[in-house]
């Protein structure tokens, strides 16, 4: 019976724990936040059955991997590093790269920037769309102000010893909190409070998370405390600045987009277009699954119609 395996992998100077399962054809997972590899708990067995050898790593910040001190090393030059890194690593020429919120933007840069080693790429929830024309902290005030939760997450430490004094209760609300179950999510964080006020308290846990699975999470960031994943969003300036030779530059690996009628982060630049299926800058898009009342959470609230949809994708390829 096929298990899943957990080791450390060396990928440069970082050392990252994977979780694995399966022989065939290599699928990368990449989490969002406030998760981990355990996000893809569903997908690995699966797609282990199906024939692949999918790989879930904890990325840079997360569980088990490595959390370097400088914000400035967690951009996205960082980030697909670490997944080219991986696949290398592996033994692998090539791998189709799924992602999901962060992950997501992870997957679709491995694909823009290393299309020969990327076969195929699948995002949940995070849709790609042309780089903005300025940096995006300043556009995301002005639209939304001072309190919207991207720029409140800038505010050095503040962020950090919020959702780090109980991390359990910040991984309830978060997953409850953008979930299909809770939407509408409000991402305003009120004047006399803190990011957990934008995400309810749930009266009970919906049917797709458990108690077991708060342990796994919250045990993971007690540990760690939430600086390293908040770093992701303290590079969106730097990383705009970094990827400015990229510039109109086009998906080229087939891809997949996946995700709920009610994730918000489907709104964000790119998301319309990719639903249509007429997005022009993922020209070889091969399809888009729009999963009805599904949330922000897609592989966990939604894990079987998510394999039916990243199997029958993998076997087109």
């Amino acid at each position: 019976m096929t298990e899943i395996i957990h080791r450390h992998i060396q990928v440069a100077d970082l050392r990252m724990h994977v979780a694995e399962a399966g022989t065939g054809p290599l699928v990368v997972l990449l989490h969002g936040f406030p998760e981990s590899w355990y996000s893809w708990r569903h997908q690995l067995l699966a797609l282990a059955a199906a024939g692949y050898r999918a790989v879930a790593p904890d990325q840079r910040g997360y569980g088990g991997t490595d959390r370097p001190n400088a914000v400035e090393d967690y951009t996205i030059l960082h980030t697909v590093g670490d997944v080219i890194g991986l696949i290398a690593a592996l033994g692998e020429e090539q791998a189709v790269v799924a992602g999901h919120d962060w992950g997501s933007g992870v997957a679709w840069n491995s694909a823009l920037m290393r299309p020969d080693r990327v076969r195929g790429v699948i995002a949940l929830g995070g849709p790609y769309g042309p780089r903005p024309a300025a940096p995006p902290l300043a556009t995301m005030r002005k639209e939304a102000g001072e309190n919207f939760y991207v720029a409140y997450l800038q505010r050095p430490g503040v962020a950090d010893r919020e959702l780090s004094q109980d991390p359990r209760t910040t991984v309830r609300r978060a997953l409850f909190g953008a979930s299909g179950e809770a939407y509408p999510w409000n991402p305003i964080v009120p004047e006399d409070g803190g990011l957990l006020d934008t995400w309810r308290e749930p009266e009970q846990l919906p049917d797709w998370l458990t108690e077991a699975d708060l342990d796994v999470y919250a045990a993971d960031f007690a540990r760690t405390g939430f600086t390293g994943a908040l770093n992701w969003f303290r590079n969106l300036d730097r990383n705009w600045a970094l990827t400015s030779a990229w510039q109109d530059a086009v998906i080229l690996p087939p891809a997949l987009y996946i995700t709920g009628d009610r994730d918000t982060a489907a709104a964000l630049p790119g998301g319309k277009e990719l639903i249509a299926g007429r997005s022009t800058v993922v020209p070889n898009q091969r399809g888009a699954v729009v999963l009805p009342g599904c949330g922000h959470w897609t592989q966990q609230e939604r894990p079987t119609e998510v394999n039916k949809a990243i199997i029958s994708f993998l076997a087109s390829l």
